[in-house]
């Protein structure tokens, strides 16, 4: 009797470089892998979309169009080239106008897409009705996905086999197109026994004709046992990734799989050993310059309590690690579950995980449910959908109080079709005010990116390749990240005992200058009087998104003078006093420290 064929999608160049690098991998270093896992039998990868579209462009100098294209060249046309989409959100952070949604589906299937894999974090069905009719319309394969998680201990309402049955039912009910079924488990806290059994139901209601696969991730530690449980149960597919970008935050290891069904009726891919380990050996050369966090190589066991994705976890480590804030990260984890349980219990994967860790982290920074993250209040009040459970009340009046907006059972999509930066007419206009070319590919970089796609196609965004320091010795642009100020030229204001020094930082044996500061730092967080005013401290490490006021300007005490941006969030900074803005200190992007002085106010 022959084995069971098994497709075997890899996902090391997207969901892999996510979970290990945020991301962050140049293509001209990754291509010789990519010629390898084709030469060892692989034709089915996941190759764009998801949080690799906007990294390209955000961090990289790198179009992903053109990264998509020249993929499609190195594995031949008939290759199974899949990429990821959120719903209504596509590879956006925030909820897409029609013509937008459109226009995604355009433009991956122009650019060497086969499939989509298209998934809404809320399991709102009706999140992923239109979104379905476009990625057909365009010749597209359209896996639909389940989301899946474990709800933190003690917690009830959803994510049982029940819920996931009435979501799959709906989908059916909905009558929306697809080609394939798959259950994502973006943080792998699902239950191996809990697979088992939301595989075998699904068997039972789309029939044996439905291509029926799990994808989850080894945060937790548990991936393999839920691989096994998924295939006994009757699953088509799986996915894996290649040494050194698996296991750990990222998909169990190719080798790993090979060996956990020796024995059993499955053919993985038709996938041999030794070519596999071909393959690991180029991959490994590929990145060996790259840093490679080390929480991206381990699982943990309190994932199961917060519960964090893979896919995001070391991009937020990193991120934390360049605010200087990565201590805290074990409060955030925790803060995660009452954040989790009073949001409605939506998945833990991107743009929900996000929203997420952002309200988590605002919990630790500035104290419990002090400040709303923006995202998480937007979706406790209903503007990307219906959460599986309702959200509790108290968060949902503090979400309307503080970002001024009344909780909406309307469809997101309409919201979205009346929003004037949503409008492709208004994009080909800014571009065109920018000098850059009004194509389809450029319209939707800058709608999908905002003002870091602009930046992209002027020129102007900035390379942030976390490499060891070995090569970041003749590259200035490397940044290991592990230290904000590495590497870094200018003026600083640092604080000794107490006393304010400046100080300048440049290369090589430069005459260097350090001066003392009149004025002390006071050890209390209340802002001080400097020079017959009163300081504005930056209340948080971040880097400067908006200048809201100049010199000169009168304004009143919390009256919005600033935002910063940290973690992918949007921090208020206020007046603490009434007066005139005597003295701006920063300048839009520029990074600062929590504490320092951002302005005066006299």
């Amino acid at each position: 009797m022959s084995k069971k064929y098994i497709d075997i999608m890899d996902t090391t160049f997207r969901d892999g470089f996510q979970s290990v690098f945020g991301g962050r991998v140049l293509m001209n270093d990754f291509f010789p892998a990519v010629e390898a896992a084709k030469e060892a039998g692989i034709t089915h990868f996941e190759f764009g979309g998801g949080a690799r579209f906007q990294s390209l462009f955000f961090y990289l100098q790198e179009n992903a169009f053109e990264m998509m294209d020249k993929f499609r060249e190195i594995v031949g046309p008939y290759a199974n080239l899949q990429t990821l989409a959120r719903g209504i959100n596509t590879v956006m952070l925030d909820t897409g106008s029609r013509e937008l949604i459109d226009l995604h589906a355009k433009m991956f299937a122009k650019h060497g897409t086969t499939t989509i894999r298209n998934f809404d974090a809320l399991n709102d069905v009706q999140n992923l009705e239109y979104s379905a009719e476009c990625i057909k319309k365009y010749g597209l394969n359209h896996e639909v996905v389940v989301t899946l998680m474990d709800l933190p201990p003690g917690c009830t309402g959803a994510h049982d086999v029940a819920f996931y049955e009435k979501t799959l039912r709906q989908i059916l009910n909905s009558s929306l197109p697809f080609d394939s079924l798959c259950f994502k488990d973006a943080s792998g806290t699902s239950s191996p026994q809990k697979i088992y059994e939301t595989i075998q139901m699904a068997r039972r209601l789309v029939g044996n004709d439905t291509h029926i696969r799990l994808h989850t991730h080894e945060t937790a530690g548990v991936s393999v046992a839920c691989y096994l449980a998924a295939l006994e149960a009757g699953a088509d597919g799986i996915d894996l990734a290649a040494s050194p970008v698996s296991g750990g935050t990222s998909q169990p290891d190719i080798l790993t799989m090979l060996h956990a069904v020796k024995g059993k009726n499955y053919d993985l891919g038709g996938l041999e050993i030794d070519k596999i380990l071909k393959y690991q050996d180029v991959l490994a050369n590929c990145l060996k310059d790259y840093f490679i966090p080390p929480e991206a190589t381990q699982v943990s066991p309190l994932i199961p309590f917060s519960p964090m994705p893979g896919g995001a976890l070391t991009a937020n480590t990193q991120m934390m690690r360049d605010n200087g804030t990565l201590d805290k990260f074990p409060e955030v984890i925790k803060a995660m579950r009452e954040v989790v349980e009073k949001g409605g219990y939506g998945t833990s994967v991107t743009p929900v995980s996000q929203f997420y860790w952002q309200q988590a982290y605002a919990n630790v920074m500035f104290g419990p449910w002090k400040q709303i993250a923006p995202g998480y209040g937007k979706m406790v009040l209903g503007y990307f959908g219906k959460t599986p459970v309702e959200p509790d009340a108290e968060v949902v009046k503090l979400a309307a109080e503080k970002l001024k907006l009344e909780p909406t059972k309307e469809n997101p999509l309409d919201i979205a079709d009346r929003d004037e930066k949503k409008k492709i007419s208004v994009w080909k206009q800014r571009l065109e005010i920018e000098g850059i070319e009004a194509t389809e590919e450029n319209i939707f970089i800058a709608a999908a990116c905002d003002e870091k796609g602009i930046a992209f196609l002027k020129g102007e965004s900035p390379l942030n390749v976390r490499k060891i320091d070995t090569v970041c010795e003749d590259n200035k642009d490397c940044k290991l990240g592990e230290n904000k100020m590495a590497n870094a030229n200018g003026n600083y204001t640092v604080v000794v005992d107490g006393q304010k020094f400046n100080v300048t930082i440049a290369e090589g044996n430069a005459d260097i200058q350090v001066t003392p500061v009149s004025n002390t730092v006071s050890s209390a967080p209340a802002p001080v009087s400097s020079n017959g005013g009163t300081e504005v401290p930056a209340a948080v490490n971040g880097a400067v998104w908006k200048i809201l006021v100049k010199e000169g300007d009168r304004v009143e005490k919390d009256q919005q003078i600033m935002i910063l941006e940290a973690m992918k969030m949007e921090i208020d900074i206020t007046a603490p006093v009434s007066g005139v803005i005597t003295k701006i200190l920063v300048e839009n992007t520029q990074a600062v420290d929590e504490g320092q002085t951002l302005a005066i106010i006299g």
